[in-house]
């Protein structure tokens, strides 16, 4: 961990309200994120996300305080994505059928723009490829891409050595690249193949 990170979670564990402010700045978007891709749910994402941040403050200012020196990033995530499967499997033992077609169109909003549509279109189609991936590729697509964790980071949330993390990670875009139908290039992005720019 850097040592402004932990000068930042040192001060916030003694009260300091500018540095707590400085924590949730810089990783509730980043939770929020990936807590929305992973459920598809703002709310929820939303709902789960200021229960972390709850979490967090209670363990920074607690007696014991915070004890994974070093490994912040990787502790915050690893909250946010058990409470998340908490709440899932909660959730399935009071499922409700719902009709995911009425859903998808209530969400989908026509545009007039061409490009808009066009990225309308390029977005649903990572959306489909993406809920097509195994969990396990899914997840590790979006602690890269919308968590934005180091592949390091990611090693010591999923607990498992640096070279399968980067292993993974490759299988797992090639698969969503193969789903696309065109490439997705070293940084995530996905492109159509042939379509014209």
């Amino acid at each position: 961990m850097d040592e402004a990170l932990d000068t930042t979670l040192e001060s916030a564990s003694r009260g300091d309200q500018s540095a707590w402010r400085r924590i949730v700045d810089q990783y509730a978007p980043r939770v929020y994120g990936l807590l929305k891709s992973q459920c598809g749910d703002a709310e929820l994402a939303e709902e789960i996300a200021q229960s972390v941040f709850c979490t967090v403050a209670a363990k920074l200012t607690g007696d014991q305080g915070y004890v994974e020196q070093g490994k912040f990033e990787a502790w915050i995530f690893r909250i946010a994505t058990n409470r998340l499967r908490d709440e899932i499997r909660r959730k399935r033992r009071q499922a409700v059928n719902v009709d995911h077609t009425a859903l998808e169109e209530r969400a989908v909003r026509p545009s007039m723009d061409g490009v808009a549509a066009r990225n309308d279109d390029q977005h649903r189609a990572l959306r489909d490829a993406m809920a097509r991936l195994s969990p396990a590729d899914r997840q590790i697509i979006e602690y890269r891409y919308i968590g934005g964790l180091s592949f390091k980071q990611m090693a010591e949330l999923l607990n498992e050595p640096l070279g399968t993390v980067l292993a993974r990670q490759h299988r797992a875009l090639r698969k969503l690249r193969d789903l696309l139908g065109g490439s997705v290039d070293a940084d995530g992005r996905a492109s159509r193949a042939g379509k014209a720019g």
